[in-house]
């Protein structure tokens, strides 16, 4: 490429990230490594009244817990700053008075009242969309339809006004766009929209550009709702007469709801018991909470490689990626144009893959802290154990302290169904055999051991071991199923099992 990368991620402060907005994160990132360039994050604040405070320390705590670090931030400012729009307020002002200078815009001073009466009028003349566009802006009350002397005038007084555009009547823009191809519309479908508020504030139409021009961003790529804004864009950068240095457009696919059938939103992860963020928020000037992936137990790689399939794929059968190659097989030319619908199954068989991947060290830790969470202390050595017992039955973190917490816990009540069906005369005797055989051995016990004692102690009562293995399991963790019984003997050690079977004999009525 001819020009250095430099991409930026620009959201609003104004909630929580949506996992949309993460992707649209990722995939920057991914573009940027790939061609050796820049990654921006940029904060959007220009709507005030929107801004939710915490909403950008969230951000920057949900792209460093993924790993998706930019190279320059408010938080890491580089030599393009500054990095929140709101710090530039002044600067757009000169932009837009620029664009009025030039013809390519217009000072608009209707009230709230007159508008509502023109989109009023546009309905009742059966307009399909109305909108202030090359014909209503003749019948309204701004610079081109006052006299100059009046708009100085107006303008002197501080009587309130806008700044919009001025979209030409008969034209038509194009953009190749990187993912869509050429994307061609006629400007009389465009309306007037305002680039300076009222409030003095710039909208994203004119702050975008404007932005994206001094930071020299090369690529914009963004969701695939801001289609219908790129045509206007175009229109700004010529205006400006920045065609040159105009950056080239990708816009994402939709990410969709489970069965395709629309965007996916923060209610479809509600009613479909998922997150649709990247992690917990609490909004400190509401009740508003929402679930994160994080929280829910999801390690930041898993939901890496989950999210660059959203819509891309490496053009072979390959899945499971680091990071590091996501960056190098990453190119925008196989992101798809269709909507990417938006597995939460897909998501944990990821989950499952990297946390099987890890080491017994790493995951020791996790039994560790959820046991001291409810009070108990587990050795590493111990802990190290429950993880081998498990990590292959399980998707999340915290699944390992919970499938395996019985090796600490003493269960105290039994399944009533498997006991109903499984706890019978015979269970008892091989049980009780059991039980003396263990409180009688001396030496080593492993698996080997337990399983050799089950059974010489089902031949001595002569009952055929099968016939009451799931009772023997019931007896020692309360449950009919789960991991390899012969190890869980062996990590609960001779005297703790002869207990166990002894308090399961005492408290459960022979069936039959």
């Amino acid at each position: 490429m001819s020009r250095e990368v430099r991409v930026r991620f620009a959201p609003s402060p104004t909630g929580p990230l949506h996992i949309g907005g993460v992707r649209t994160a990722l995939y920057n990132y991914l573009f940027a490594k790939k061609h050796q360039g820049t990654f921006i994050l940029r904060i959007e604040d220009t709507d005030q009244a929107r801004y939710v405070p915490g909403a950008e320390e969230y951000i920057k705590e949900s792209l460093d817990w993924l790993g998706i670090t930019p190279d320059e931030s408010p938080w890491n400012p580089g030599n393009f700053g500054p990095y929140r729009q709101s710090e530039r307020k002044p600067d757009y002002m000169q932009y837009a008075l620029d664009l009025v200078e030039k013809g390519h815009a217009y000072y608009a001073f209707d009230t709230a009242e007159e508008l509502e009466a023109m989109r009023e009028r546009l309905t009742a003349a059966r307009v399909v969309q109305p909108q202030y566009n090359s014909i209503t802006r003749t019948q309204m009350k701004n610079s081109l339809t006052l006299s100059a002397e009046e708009v100085k005038a107006r303008l002197e007084s501080g009587e309130p006004y806008v700044i919009r555009v001025k979209i030409p009547r008969k034209e038509e823009v194009r953009l190749n766009d990187l993912i869509r191809g050429w994307v061609m519309v006629h400007s009389s479908t465009l309306d007037d929209k305002v680039l300076m508020k009222s409030d003095g504030m710039p909208t994203y139409h004119l702050a975008n550009i404007v932005d994206d021009h001094l930071m020299k961003i090369t690529h914009v790529i963004r969701g695939e709702e801001w289609l219908p804004s790129a045509p206007l864009h175009v229109l700004l950068y010529q205006f400006f007469g920045w065609e040159d240095s105009m950056p080239e457009f990708a816009h994402l696919p939709l990410l969709l709801k489970p069965d395709g059938n629309g965007k996916l939103s923060k209610r479809d992860g509600d009613r479909l018991g998922f997150p649709v963020f990247p992690i917990d928020w609490n909004n400190p000037s509401s009740s508003e909470t929402a679930m994160g992936f994080r929280e829910q137990g999801y390690l930041p790689e898993a939901l890496l490689n989950f999210l660059a399939f959203l819509g891309w794929n490496p053009g072979d059968e390959r899945e499971l990626f680091t990071k590091a190659e996501l960056v190098e097989a990453f190119s925008i030319d196989r992101i798809g144009k269709a909507g990417a619908k938006f597995d939460i199954a897909k998501a944990k068989w990821y989950n499952e893959h990297y946390l099987r991947a890890k080491s017994v060290d790493e995951l020791q830790q996790f039994v560790i802290q959820d046991a001291q969470k409810e009070g108990f202390e587990v050795s590493e050595e111990k802990a190290a154990a429950m993880v081998r017992l498990t990590k292959d039955r399980v998707t999340f973190p915290a699944e390992l302290w919970q499938e395996s917490k019985f090796l600490i816990v003493t269960p105290s009540t039994f399944d009533d169904q498997v006991a109903s069906k499984r706890w019978n005369a015979d269970a008892v005797k091989v049980l009780t055999h059991y039980a003396e055989r263990l409180q009688n051995h001396s030496g080593e016990f492993d698996a080997e051991t337990a399983k050799n004692l089950l059974a010489a102690s089902a031949d001595a009562v002569e009952v055929k071991l099968g016939k009451v293995m799931q009772a023997v399991r019931l007896a020692v963790t309360g449950a009919g199923a789960g991991p390899d019984l012969m190890e869980i003997f062996a990590i609960l050690g001779v005297k703790e099992l002869a207990n166990r079977i002894r308090f399961a004999l005492d408290q459960l009525p022979v069936n039959g």
